[in-house]
């Protein structure tokens, strides 16, 4: 299995590095090689999938349980050429840009956030993508007509329910990604029981 933890911006936008919100900055490679034989080789999955699919993926390899708490899911079934039901239509990403150190005095000033202020959340499909900021204003784009992400449609009246309905769905997804280390789980006299239900 061959991946990456961000992208690489090269120069665009003026950026290098991961910096942003921008997809170079999460659009990374994701390359995998089964541990059996598969009939059909150097396959392109056109599905979303993020960085926390890759643990599932192996666990599921291993025939190993995956935590009731994990966000992922599996790939495997792509790799035996199936399609899982109902797989994800968007992905989200998060970025925490405080710079603990010599920048971070840079970031307050420029900007007047202080470090617990200095994050955003993503929700992107193929046609759209909206941008959450912790104290600064959203961003909206519409990635058929602005492939870029140069022109900010938050505010354009046309995309109005649009950025309400993605906010809508950032909100959810939020909601039902909270930090659950002990969800699914009922506390017994001399013990503690899972209950292994779907998990997306």
């Amino acid at each position: 299995m061959f991946t990456s933890d961000h992208g690489e911006q090269l120069g665009d936008h003026y950026l290098f590095g991961k910096l942003g919100y921008f997809d170079a900055s999460y659009h990374i490679p994701l390359i995998i090689r089964p541990p059996y034989g598969v009939s059909e080789r150097n396959v392109m999955v056109q599905h979303f999938t993020e960085s926390v699919d890759v643990m599932p993926t192996i666990l599921d390899w291993l025939e190993l349980e995956v935590p009731d708490q994990c966000d992922g899911v599996s790939l495997v079934p792509f790799l035996k050429g199936e399609s899982p039901r109902n797989w994800r239509e968007e992905v989200y990403s998060e970025f925490d840009f405080r710079w603990i150190g010599s920048y971070q005095p840079m970031i307050e000033q420029r900007f007047g956030l202080l470090p617990d202020q200095c994050s955003l959340a993503i929700i992107r499909d193929d046609e759209y993508k909206y941008v959450h900021m912790t104290a600064l204003p959203a961003l909206f784009f519409d990635l058929k007509q602005d492939p870029g992400e140069f022109k900010n449609r938050l505010e354009d009246p046309n995309y109005r329910e649009l950025v309400l309905k993605y906010s809508g769905k950032m909100l959810s997804w939020m909601m039902n990604h909270r930090e659950r280390i002990l969800a699914n789980m009922n506390v017994e006299f001399g013990k503690l029981i899972h209950w292994h239900g779907p998990r997306n």
